[in-house]
C-alpha cells in the first residue's frame, strides 16, 4: 500500500472515531511506519492512535519520533502514562528530550523519574548541548581487564539485558580507567581461561564526553564502529555512543547542511507537519540577505553603463556568464562543504584545494569557452565571441577558487561552512564576474 493511501486510511479512521479500526491498523504496521504517520498529524490527531497502542509497542513508536513530536504526545498523556514512558526510555534519548523541552515539561519529567533514572538523566544533561555526553548511553556492561574470558561472558549474560549495546564492550582498569574495547564475537571464540587483557583492543578509538557529537559520529562512520567509547578528562569510562544515535546525528547534520546550502535556515520537524509561516520564516531571512548582496551586481552594471552603450551586444551574454560562474562556484562550494563534513579536507589543506580547484575551473572554462566561441561567432561575430570565450575561462577559474575558499575560511573563523555555500558564492561571483567581463571587453575591444 502506498504511503499516501496508508496515511489517508488512518486519518479516515480517526475522523470517523473508529477505535476498533485504528487498533487493527496499528496491529498491522511496524513501529517506524506508525511513527511516520503520527509525525504527519497535528497533536490532537496523533494522540488518539498513540493511546490505543499496546503497552509493549508504545515505547518503540515513541522513540521513533523527533523530540518536538514527542513533546506533543507527552502533553496529551495523563500523569501515569507520561511517567511510564519517560521511565522506560533510554537515558540518552530521555536527556535529549528533556533538554529540548520547555521548562514546564522538563520539570514534570524529572520529578516523576525514579532516583536512579533521575541521576543518569541529570548527569547527561550536565554536558554541553550537542556534545557526545548528551548522546551517549551510560547503560553498558563494563569489564575489568583482569577477568578471564569465561568470567567476562558470565558478566555479559548477567547484565547484558539492561545494556543498550553488548556488541562492543569497554574494558577498564582500576578506577574505571579506559583500557580499550573487546568485541563480543572475540569473547565467544576465545578460550575461557584466557585473560581479557590479552584480547582487548587497546587501540580502539575513544572520544571525550565534551567533544562535538557530529565529529564523533563521523569518526564512527569512518572507522566502521558499532559503538564508540566515551571518557572524561581523566580517561575514565563514562559511556558509549551507539551507531543508531550516530546515524541520527549524521542525518540531522546533513539535513542542516542541505538547508543552509540552499539559502534557508534548517527546520528540524517533519515537513508535512511544519506550518507555512514557519517555512516562510526559515527561508525569508536568507533571501533578504541575498537580495541585499545582489545589489552589488546592480552597482557593477551601473559602473559599466557607458561600456554597454558603446557595445550593446555585450549585454546579451550577461545572464549566461553570471549563471555559468554561479553554477561553477556552487559546485565547488558544495564539494568542499561535503569534504569538510566527512573529514576529507581540513583548513590546512587550503593551498592544495585552491590549486586543484583552480585547475578544475580552468579546464571547465576551456570546455565551455569552445562552445561559447562557436555560438557567439554565429550570433554577434568573432570579436565579441572572443570576449565571451575569454571571460568564460576567467570566470570559471575565479568561481572555482571562490567556491572552494569560502567554506574553508568560514570553518577557520568558526562559522558553519554551509552558511557561505552555494547562494552566497553565486551572489559574490555574479558581481565579480561582471567586473571580469567588462574588463576583458575593454582590453579586447579597446573601449
Amino acid at each position: 500500500m502506498a504511503e499516501g493511501e496508508r496515511a489517508e486510511e488512518l486519518l479516515d479512521l480517526i475522523g470517523s472515531n473508529d477505535l476498533t479500526g485504528i487498533r487493527l491498523w496499528l496491529a498491522e504496521h511496524r513501529p517506524y511506519e506508525i511513527a511516520d504517520e503520527l509525525s504527519r498529524m497535528d497533536e490532537g490527531e496523533a494522540i488518539i492512535p498513540f493511546r490505543l497502542l499496546d503497552k509493549d509497542r508504545e515505547l518503540e513508536v515513541f522513540e521513533e519520533l523527533d523530540p518536538s513530536q514527542q513533546q506533543g504526545i507527552l502533553l496529551g498523556l495523563r500523569d501515569h502514562a507520561f511517567h511510564d514512558i519517560l521511565e522506560q526510555m533510554d537515558p540518552d534519548d530521555r536527556a535529549r528530550l528533556i533538554g529540548e523541552a520547555p521548562a514546564k515539561i522538563a520539570t514534570r519529567a524529572l520529578a516523576g523519574l525514579s532516583p536512579s533514572e533521575r541521576r543518569m538523566t541529570a548527569a547527561l544533561l550536565g554536558y554541553p548541548e550537542n556534545s557526545v555526553g548528551r548522546y551517549m548511553t551510560p547503560e553498558t556492561v563494563i569489564l575489568h581487564r583482569d577477568l578471564t574470558v569465561g568470567r567476562a561472558l558470565e558478566v555479559v549474560r548477567a547484565k547484558g539485558a539492561d545494556a543498550e549495546n553488548i556488541y562492543t564492550l569497554p574494558v577498564v582498569s582500576d578506577a574505571r580507567r579506559m583500557v580499550g574495547t573487546v568485541a563480543l564475537g572475540d569473547l565467544v571464540i576465545s578460550d575461557d581461561n584466557r585473560l581479557l587483557k590479552d584480547v582487548v583492543d587497546v587501540f580502539a578509538p575513544r572520544v571525550r564526553a565534551t567533544e562535538e557529537v557530529e565529529s564523533a559520529a563521523r569518526l564512527m562512520q569512518e572507522a566502521n564502529l558499532v559503538a564508540l567509547s566515551v571518557v572524561d578528562s581523566e580517561e575514565r569510562f563514562v559511556g558509549m555512543l551507539t551507531f543508531d544515535d550516530a546515524l541520527e546525528v549524521i542525518e540531522a547534520a546533513d539535513s542542516e547542511d542541505m538547508a543552509r546550502q540552499s539559502g534557508a535556515s534548517p527546520v528540524g520537524d517533519h515537513y508535512v507537519s511544519v506550518s507555512v509561516f514557519r517555512l516562510v520564516g526559515a527561508r525569508a531571512v536568507w533571501l533578504v540577505v541575498l537580495l541585499v548582496a545582489a545589489t552589488l551586481t546592480v552597482n557593477v552594471m551601473q559602473a559599466y553603463e557607458a561600456t554597454l552603450e558603446q557595445v550593446t551586444a555585450l549585454a546579451l551574454f550577461v545572464p549566461m556568464l553570471i549563471g555559468t560562474g554561479g553554477n561553477v562556484g556552487a559546485q565547488s562550494a558544495t564539494a568542499i562543504v561535503r569534504a569538510l563534513a566527512v573529514g576529507e579536507v581540513r583548513v590546512r589543506d587550503l593551498p592544495q584545494v585552491l590549486w586543484k580547484e583552480c585547475r578544475v575551473g580552468f579546464l571547465l572554462g576551456l570546455t565551455l569557452a569552445a562552445l561559447a566561441l562557436g555560438i557567439g561567432s554565429l550570433l554577434v561575430g568573432t570579436v565579441i565571441a572572443l570576449v565571451v570565450a575569454c571571460t568564460v575561462i576567467a570566470i570559471c577559474t575565479w568561481a572555482a577558487i571562490i567556491g572552494s575558499a569560502m567554506p574553508l575560511l568560514a570553518n577557520k573563523v568558526g562559522v558553519d561552512p554551509a552558511v557561505v555555500s552555494s547562494p552566497m558564492v553565486a551572489t559574490l561571483v555574479d558581481a565579480t564576474g561582471l567586473i571580469i567581463y567588462f574588463s576583458i571587453a575593454r582590453m579586447i575591444l579597446g573601449i
